[in-house]
């Protein structure tokens, strides 16, 4: 049901799309639904809202900060899931789960998932919910719900695996850059170009997204050139200082999408 707010994007718009990562309660506690909204009117195709976890096995320091001041500020997943009732009432923006297989076991996989369809998510990014667990034990439930899960690849995956992923996968891929976490710095060079060659000359069935370490119009533009579009999380999240925020993202947003 939902979903097809995600598919209608890709079917609308093949190339240069782009995702900003928000961790819900950071830097404020109502922060998100705010901060969508200037997404929103800056033309961002998609959300990625973190919902804070307090061992986030795939996130760097910049995003470990933002989860520890969110959980700090009093985040949890029943105001998380009233911020993202709120994002709906503001925008059509699709909107992706992303957090931790603990935080969801905690709640009961069947509650959190009703939870995430009544609230209005699009997709789940579950870093450590494996393809092979996933098919093993909890497919048949996530599509009861017709909640994709969207399943990382890194220069590391093995062949195989990439085309299980692709065949199982009902939303996106997730193309890690690098195989460290979320916020390395550095330009592309020519190891990064080779692994998004070799991705792109794949010809999987599924859109593809390249995240972690993003930060820049430029870097931006040649993840796009080899993918559907791309993901920024932790350079955004860095951008969120002080009182004018809110202003800053905006500033960011117009930095990155600059021709």
């Amino acid at each position: 049901m939902s979903n097809n707010r995600l598919k209608k994007i890709f079917q609308k718009k093949s190339k240069n799309l782009l995702s900003i990562y928000i961790t819900a309660g950071y830097p404020k506690i109502d922060a998100m639904p705010k901060l969508a909204g200037v997404l929103a009117r800056g033309g961002i195709d998609f959300i990625e809202a973190g919902m804070p976890y307090s061992d986030p096995l795939a996130d760097g320091p910049t995003i470990q900060h933002s989860s520890s001041v969110a959980l700090q500020n009093g985040i949890h997943l029943d105001l998380y899931f009233q911020q993202i009732k709120q994002i709906k009432e503001e925008t059509d923006l699709p909107l992706v789960f992303m957090g931790y297989f603990n935080q969801i076991l905690k709640t009961g996989i069947q509650n959190f998932l009703e939870k995430s369809t009544d609230a209005g998510i699009d997709a789940l990014i579950i870093p450590d919910l494996t393809p092979e667990i996933y098919l093993a034990k909890y497919q048949s439930v996530f599509e009861a719900y017709n909640l994709p899960l969207v399943f990382l690849i890194s220069p590391t995956t093995p062949l195989e695996r990439i085309q299980l992923i692709d065949k199982i996968s009902k939303a996106f891929i997730y193309v890690v850059s690098s195989s460290a976490t979320t916020g390395k710095k550095g330009q592309f060079g020519l190891r990064e170009k080779a692994y998004f060659q070799r991705i792109a000359g794949l010809d999987l069935k599924n859109p593809t997204m390249i995240g972690f370490g993003i930060d820049s119009a430029e870097k931006y533009q040649m993840a796009c050139k080899y993918a559907n579009g791309a993901i920024i999380g932790s350079a955004f999240i860095k951008s969120l200082h002080g009182e004018d925020y809110l202003k800053n993202a905006e500033t960011f947003i117009e930095k990155v999408k600059k021709v």
